[in-house]
């Protein structure tokens, strides 16, 4: 969150802003915006404590300020890929009016910094996967943002292994393929993770789950990226997963 009468981070914060690491070690980075002033989803990974989602129009001015300080900061680093305007945003608490609006300010503090830097725009959770395509195209090296889980829904409760498998292979890359349109903006798969509700799954189950989310995420033109690198969730880790569940050489 960002404090409304001191939208520049302070000192303490630039510090842990260190841009080196990413040149250091010859990773691209992408700067994303989780937590929006006032939340743009209720949950805590927005900033929000009470499950409030406040993020609209009176709040735009402020998160652009934001994106501004990152893109002025980082944008001669040769190692800053992207610039993620906001993290999934959630309707009807964020309007498309709106979210829009802030998408193209974002889109002109970023170019006014960096001609080359990708800016990512996420798709709205809880909403059509195609309302931003025709918006998004109007812009030159935009990117839509999509996440895929087979979790925080009930229609997951009761699938099986292979009703996930067909899932994936169905319905999410179907939805992949629609978006995927010549002269139209990149596609990134920007979470996924390889944990579901299925009970005592075997290693195999995860692997073939794994695998075949690989599969269809390559399709996405900008990639994919796992939700997360380290997490003490072994099956939320990409570093505990990696070798005894996910093979890179899939990817």
């Amino acid at each position: 969150m960002v404090d409304r009468q001191r939208p520049q981070p302070s000192s303490s914060i630039r510090g842990r802003l260190s841009p080196s690491i990413g040149q250091r070690h010859n990773i691209h980075v992408i700067i994303d915006l989780h937590a929006a002033p006032g939340s743009q989803n209720p949950n805590e990974h927005s900033g929000g404590r009470d499950g409030s989602q406040t993020w609209g129009d009176s709040q735009i001015a402020q998160t652009v300020q934001v994106i501004d300080f990152f893109a002025a900061r980082y944008a001669k680093r040769s190692s800053l890929l992207a610039v993620e305007l906001m993290n999934e945003p959630v309707a009807p608490g964020v309007s498309l009016d709106n979210l829009k609006s802030y998408y193209q300010q974002g889109y002109n503090a970023v170019r006014r910094h960096s001609l080359t830097a990708y800016v990512i725009m996420s798709n709205r959770l809880s909403a059509s996967s195609l309302e931003l395509i025709d918006f998004a195209s109007q812009f030159d090296r935009v990117v839509l943002d999509m996440h895929y889980y087979a979790l925080f829904d009930s229609k997951f409760d009761s699938f099986t292994v292979q009703d996930n498998i067909d899932y994936i292979n169905n319905f999410i890359a179907s939805e992949i393929n629609a978006i995927n349109r010549p002269h139209g903006p990149l596609t990134f798969v920007g979470e996924w993770v390889a944990e579901w509700q299925v009970k005592d799954a075997t290693k195999e189950d995860f692997q073939r789950f794994a695998n075949a989310q690989m599969a269809v995420y390559r399709k996405a033109t900008f990639g994919w990226a796992y939700w997360t690198y380290k997490n003490v969730n072994n099956h939320w880790s990409m570093q505990w997963m990696m070798d005894p569940y996910i093979s890179l050489g899939n990817a």
